[in-house]
């Protein structure tokens, strides 16, 4: 009997990223791919075998119809932009948490019993002592950090009011290959970088972030999807990083050291000052084992932009996955 795993905003920046992790595996018989076209596009995914499902995760119809073809559910569709889900907190809403309802309904109905749900670390807890864990009270600064706090609490009620096995996994800063349309910071600085123009700081530069590359941040959805445990994990690579810090690299790796031009602007609200993960939990729980280090990370990222072609480099990559065996 084949198995089919549905995999939502599966177009997206992570989406492809684990669309061609999952084709490589054989955990699943066939992938199906829920998306709008909205921020990714089917481009991403060529080549690659799945079934795509053009819809919407606020459309219950779409859902339903992609729902009840799987057998496992992983949920990545959001609307994930801190800033303008301050300035649009209504469509925020809709995406995050109609959507997510729209999900776990179809998921009853059909009983479809397993959900990775994508969810985010320092936005939900807002501004806290760093290293942000599991157990942190919820303080959203955000629209969207109150609509992944809304969504995890959902995942949590249908599990234990209908029995379905919901992991919701607190992704940190993730950057990696594939993130054209991104405008999150790695990718926006090497798209201003090799279009000859400034990058933006908000705020000193020294406000610190916790980033994954894309392939780690794979793994661990694969980890989750395999050992089903129940709650919340952070997933990140458990150090800060300051943004001054990410520039020095981009310098080094581009080559652009003088020529690189920083504009500070004040610092925005909404946005947390310093964050970064513990991720203790899931390495015991689920075998997540950050391997590609940030310099790395950094160089193949912009390796990526300059040829404008996917150069994961699966020595990297892979070796992530073969050593959380």
């Amino acid at each position: 009997m084949s198995t089919r795993i549905l995999i939502t905003g599966g177009c997206g920046f992570i989406g492809s990223n684990l669309v061609k992790y999952l084709s490589t595996l054989s955990i699943y018989d066939e992938i199906l791919v829920l998306d709008n076209e909205v921020t990714g596009t089917t481009a991403a995914l060529a080549g690659i075998p799945h079934q795509f499902i053009r819809g919407d995760v606020r459309n219950q119809r779409d859902v339903d119809e992609a729902v009840k073809q799987a057998d496992a559910v992983i949920h990545l569709a959001a609307d994930t932009r801190v800033i303008n889900s301050i300035n649009n907190p209504v469509y925020n809403f809709e995406v995050n948490v109609q959507g997510t309802v729209n999900l776990l309904e179809a998921m009853r109905r059909y009983e479809v019993k397993h959900l990775i749900n994508a969810s985010t670390g320092g936005a939900i807890i807002g501004e806290a002592d760093p290293p942000v864990h599991e157990l942190m009270p919820v303080n959203p600064a955000s629209a969207y950090g109150a609509s992944k706090a809304a969504a995890e609490a959902y995942c949590s009620a249908y599990s234990q009011s209908y029995g379905l096995s919901i992991t919701s996994l607190r992704f940190s800063n993730v950057y990696g290959p594939l993130s054209f349309h991104k405008g999150s910071v790695i990718a926006a600085f090497i798209k201003n970088i090799l279009k000859g123009q400034v990058c933006d700081v908000y705020g000193d530069g020294y406000q610190t972030r916790d980033f994954i590359f894309v392939g780690d941040l794979c793994q661990g959805i694969i980890r989750a999807l395999e050992k089903r445990e129940n709650g919340v994990f952070q997933l990140g690579s458990g150090q800060p990083t300051s943004i001054n810090e990410v520039i020095s690299l981009l310098r080094d790796v581009s080559g652009c050291h003088e020529d690189l031009e920083i504009a500070n602007h004040p610092f925005r609200a909404g946005e947390v000052r310093h964050n970064y993960t513990d991720i203790t939990k899931a390495k015991q729980y689920l075998g997540f084992r950050p391997e590609v280090s940030l310099r790395d990370g950094i160089q193949i990222t912009w390796d990526y932009f300059v040829n404008k072609e996917d150069v994961l480099k699966p020595s990297l990559s892979q070796r992530a996955l073969q050593n959380a065996d």
